[in-house]
């Protein structure tokens, strides 16, 4: 299926990705600058399984590859995607009859099929990574099926690109020969240099093995927010867990029922791998990453001037579709800029990105508003985000929309952010509420009144004449400001022109 139009702004864009282990469908929506997930659809196939002993794909894999292949193109044509892409990786590329698998493909689906090599499939999947996390600097892992690749970043850059023969359908050849894994492993691993960029930094792991990996963890530690995307563990904590799975028989791991049973079976070959690359790089952290070769494929077809901050572009986008007015989230972050002065470009970014997404919660019933402005905003698909930063910004939004301290709804992932960031967050939140209520909606009248910060507290300063900002439920707000800022506060009028 041919692009619409190869010249025009792509809104909708379909990668199909053909996996050793898994064939996956995603539909990405652009807004804006930003690209969302419109359809994620996953089948296990394993066309790799059995490739080490026999040099060919999984004949059992490809009766259902192709089946599904078909279903994955006619979807993408239901949903009038503007580019489609069929990409196989490692498996297709090593086995024998990889070549024969595409042609067919390629005739029942009518849509070329583009073999990734090796170092480019971690170029791609680097792309991904430094898409959701832009200051990524360290190693991205990047395993499937049949090969692990990694990619030096840094500085938004991708260096050199590496891929090894290592995977979990390759590692499973040898049973449960624990002694045998280990030493393969060890011997593609060993003279790889690259590993030493890691020391120090992060490694950033891709692939749906080590994803089964970080929600284990999640489940073990009672984490509050199942968002695999930025899941961070430092190093040695790392290094016990994975111990503790290597000790687990394969009948415990299959009790686990919130992971796909395929995919379990492989947990333990991915972790095997992971102790040894954390033994040999030893990074000060791993950090798990959503975002991979499909979505550094799909963000390269945007043009460079049109790649600005995913996460400021994603909030803008939600305030257009789900805001009650013409949405300005600058004009409102310049508006309460003063009582938040000297603020440095990181956490001037998540106001902004607060701001953006103030009015997104109107159409909800107001005794839940608070409530789900929190839910919403905290598990947002967007990547180039913390975990705590998504707490940062669903506490702005909680107190925009009146949520209390203490509120239940906020108590679990709340203890992500420290003291002094829940504090800002609340006081931001209560300046956003307190601009709602001068401007009802209607964001130019706050060109009329404005705040600042003086030595004896915050002064609301009103026109010199006129009622419209006046009220007991300004001053009720603009007291709630004061008390989370723990300043006094006021209101004074402009004084007029005739008599200035």
């Amino acid at each position: 299926m041919p692009d619409r139009n190869a010249s025009a702004p792509l809104g909708r864009i379909a990668v199909i990705d053909v996996g050793s282990n898994s064939l996956r469908l995603v539909v990405f929506e652009r807004l804006g600058p930003s690209l969302l997930p419109l359809l994620n659809e996953k089948v296990m196939c394993a066309l790799g399984r059995g490739i080490a002993a026999t040099g060919r794909l999984n004949p059992e894999g490809v009766e259902l590859a192709l089946a599904n292949l078909q279903r994955f193109i006619a979807l993408a044509r239901a949903l009038e995607v503007d580019h489609v892409a069929i990409m196989a990786t490692a498996a297709v590329r090593d086995a024998s009859d990889g070549r024969a698998f595409v042609a067919e493909a390629e005739r029942q689906c009518g849509v070329p099929v583009r073999i990734v090599g090796g170092a480019e499939e971690g170029a791609l999947s680097a792309a991904g990574v430094l898409a959701g996390i832009p200051e990524a600097d360290g190693v991205v892992g990047d395993l499937g099926g049949g090969s692990v690749e990694l990619v030096r970043v840094g500085d938004a850059e991708i260096g050199d690109a590496i891929s090894l023969p290592l995977g979990p359908l390759r590692l499973a050849e040898f049973g449960d020969n624990r002694k045998a894994i280990g030493e393969a492993i060890d011997r593609s691993i060993e003279r790889v240099p690259m590993l030493r960029e890691a020391r120090g930094r992060a490694l950033y792991l891709v692939g749906g093995a080590w994803r089964a990996i970080a929600r284990l963890h999640m489940e073990q530690t009672g984490y509050p927010l199942h968002i695999i995307h930025q899941y961070t563990i430092r190093r040695r904590p790392a290094e016990s867990f994975l111990e503790i799975i290597d000790r687990q028989s394969r009948r415990s791991l299959e009790r686990i029922t919130t992971i796909n049973r395929r995919r379990m079976e492989l947990v333990p070959l991915a972790a095997a791998i992971l102790r040894r690359l954390l033994a040999t790089g030893r990074p000060d952290r791993i950090v798990f990453s959503a975002y991979g070769l499909r979505e550094g494929y799909a963000y390269s077809l945007l043009s460079a001037d049109a790649r600005a901050d995913p996460l400021i572009a994603a909030c803008v986008g939600m305030a257009a579709s789900q805001s009650r007015w013409q949405s300005d989230g600058d004009r409102l972050q310049r508006w309460a800029a003063p009582v938040f002065a000297g603020l440095d470009g990181h956490t001037h970014r998540l106001h902004r990105a607060a701001c953006w997404l103030s009015d997104i919660a109107w159409t909800e019933h107001p005794d839940y508003r608070a409530e789900h402005a929190f839910i919403r905003s905290l598990r947002m698909p967007v990547g180039a985000i913390a975990h705590r930063e998504r707490v940062f910004i669903a506490l702005v939004l909680h107190a925009r929309y009146g949520g209390t301290v203490g509120d239940p709804v906020t108590s679990p992932a709340r203890a992500l952010l420290d003291e002094l960031g829940a504090a800002e967050a609340r006081a931001l939140g209560l300046a956003l509420r307190l601009a709602y209520t001068l401007c009802g909606g209607a964001l130019g009248l706050l060109d009329q009144v404005r705040l600042r910060r003086e030595d004896d507290g915050i002064v609301l300063e009103l026109p010199a004449s006129g009622s419209l900002f006046m009220g007991e439920a300004v001053q009720r707000r603009l007291d709630a400001l004061g008390r989370a800022l723990g300043v006094a506060t006021r209101t004074a009028r402009r004084r007029s022109p005739a008599l200035a």
